[in-house]
């Protein structure tokens, strides 16, 4: 990922890596706009109060909506990173007093209107697996298009199939052997954590193919369950692990 952001990419403006701050920040991110209009990708990350017109949440005297919409009409390509830029994720739990959504909601009205043009890719987790923002937009550098999207505009070479379809602990499922508790034989056996929470078999992600830190593991192989939080609402879904201690 590093090795791509330093010697392919050129990466003008990032409100965490950047060097600059303040005025000089703000002012970067305008000149790249108007430097590369129609040619950059636009990476969309956290989610964006709606309520108030955007007002809830400013940087440098204008509102969040306000900078990603401007940000996004000139775009050739839009990438939301994470369930938050997604889905609205956490922000938008109930009861959303911020009216907070993702990159779509934020966008919808201008691309019925023509004025931002390019495609929205949606990379929901949360975190968001890494190798899947990146193969993202390499797919868009080398063919000059996005790769096929679901329904919700999220890859389907990465969100084409549950977590559970992959996982190791399927065999348990299929045969129907269930962990009771993270403790108990069933779990230290490996059997499948459904009746824990886990929402593998509704949840559509790569953590079992791609894994976590190059491949180190993922939830379901160090004895957790999916939390689902590749889903739209994943916060608010009845059950689940959480339901499970409260």
């Amino acid at each position: 990922m590093e090795a791509l952001i330093f010697d392919q990419l050129s990466l003008d403006y990032h409100h965490v890596l950047q060097a600059a701050a303040g005025t000089a920040a703000e002012t970067a991110r305008d000149d790249a706009i108007k430097r590369n209009y129609g040619k950059y990708v636009l990476i969309v990350d956290g989610g964006i109060p709606l309520g108030q017109g955007g007002a809830l949440s400013t940087t440098g005297g204008k509102s969040g909506l306000e900078i990603v919409r401007n940000a996004a009409r000139g775009a050739a390509l839009i990438v939301a990173v994470g369930t938050c830029a997604t889905f609205g994720g956490i922000p938008a739990a109930a009861p959303n007093p911020t009216e907070a959504g993702g990159t779509l909601d934020a966008l919808r009205e201008l691309i019925s209107k023509g004025e931002v043009k390019a495609p929205v890719v949606n990379v929901p987790g949360c975190p968001p697996v890494p190798e899947v923002m990146t193969g993202v937009i390499v797919y868009f550098l080398t063919y000059g298009k996005v790769p096929p999207l679901d329904d919700l505009q999220r890859p389907i070479p990465f969100f084409g199939r549950t977590v559970h379809d992959d996982c190791p602990r399927r065999p348990f499922y299929d045969q129907g052997l269930y962990a009771q508790s993270f403790d108990d034989e069933g779990a230290r056996k490996g059997y499948c954590l459904k009746d824990l929470g886990c929402k593998g078999p509704t949840t559509f992600n790569a953590c079992t193919t791609v894994k976590w830190n190059q491949k180190t593991s993922f939830p379901m192989y160090s004895g957790h369950g999916c939390l689902g939080c590749a889903q739209p609402k994943f916060w608010d879904r009845e059950g689940g692990f959480y339901g499970k201690l409260f």
